[in-house]
């Protein structure tokens, strides 16, 4: 989500927040971490345009961005990638990927197929209710709870 600032601005709410208020340090900031998630040369000439002009992709990377700012010890996200078009996922994914080489990414989803793409460990909950957690490729292929192996074959939900 956006917040109804400036690009720059939204990258920097949480880093002003803890007190950062040199220029250069904030311009640094402001590159590497749009540069992380791959849309600095997509927003490079218009910092100061409202964030919220940007497309729902680039808002999701924005976002992820301003978390990267404050340099996180994890990255946790919720459905990262829901409304998005198959390219902004993709680009989401990609970003994930390579995030998860730096600090510990935790993502929730729905979609299984991302699951299977990205997540290197997953964890099957119904209900609030911890079902079984493995290797993703293990959890998909050969299951241990045969509530898992009807929930990946869409025989319950």
């Amino acid at each position: 989500m956006a917040l109804p600032l400036s690009i720059k601005e939204n990258l920097l709410f949480g880093v002003r927040y803890h007190g950062e208020r040199n220029k250069k340090r904030l311009n640094d900031i402001t590159e590497n971490c749009l540069t992380q998630a791959g849309l600095w040369n997509e927003v490079k000439d218009k910092l100061n345009s409202p964030a919220n002009k940007l497309s729902g992709g680039q808002i999701q990377r924005l976002s992820i961005a301003r978390v990267l700012a404050v340099d996180p010890e994890v990255l946790l996200l919720d459905e990262p990638c829901s409304n998005l078009d198959p390219a902004s996922t993709r680009l989401i994914e990609e970003l994930l990927v390579e995030l998860a080489k730096k600090l510990p990414v935790v993502l929730v989803t729905h979609n299984l197929f991302q699951a299977k793409r990205i997540a290197h460990m997953t964890i099957f909950m119904i209900n609030g209710q911890l079902l079984e957690s493995a290797e993703t490729t293990k959890l998909f292929t050969n299951p241990d709870k045969q509530e898992t192996s009807d929930f990946i074959a869409g025989l319950t939900w």
